[in-house]
């Protein structure tokens, strides 16, 4: 199996497809049967990637503990913004909306700030009514 990276002429739209090797992919292309996933429109073409090549496998596990290592910084940094929030704001929850709104609206209530659980849809409603939110990723503690 073989993943391009296509790009539609049309929408300008990126999506990846895959094949059986990459004399299918042609042979589908001249077939007319390989089409945009957003338009339909049959003017796709591979668009540029670079091949994931490595040497030897020394060289793939120090990129592995490379990888590991940056990804335990990233989360050790993400837990860090975790305990600032958790210590300068009040947690409300799934009322988050709710509180974000009761804040907003009535400026005789005082808040230190809240952080807690919305979804994207209300995240984006909050935003348009010109209350400011930010998403954050969340690392939940694991109970053993």
């Amino acid at each position: 199996m073989i993943k391009y990276k296509l790009i539609c002429k049309d929408c300008k739209k990126n999506f990846d497809s895959w094949f059986s090797s990459s004399k299918e992919y042609e042979k589908l292309k001249k077939m007319k049967l390989i089409n945009c996933n957003y338009c339909n429109s049959l003017k796709v073409s591979k668009s540029l990637m670079a091949p994931n090549v490595l040497n030897n496998l020394n060289q793939s596990s120090k990129m592995k503990k490379e990888e590991l290592d940056k990804l335990r910084g990233f989360k050790k940094k993400i837990k860090s913004y975790q305990n600032f929030i958790k210590n300068n704001l009040d947690y409300v929850g799934e009322n988050f909306s709710y509180e974000a709104r009761s804040i907003h609206y009535n400026p005789k209530k005082k808040s230190r700030g809240i952080y807690g659980k919305a979804t994207k849809e209300e995240v984006k409603e909050l935003n348009e009514e010109g209350i400011q939110t930010q998403t954050i990723p969340w690392i939940e503690d694991k109970e053993h």
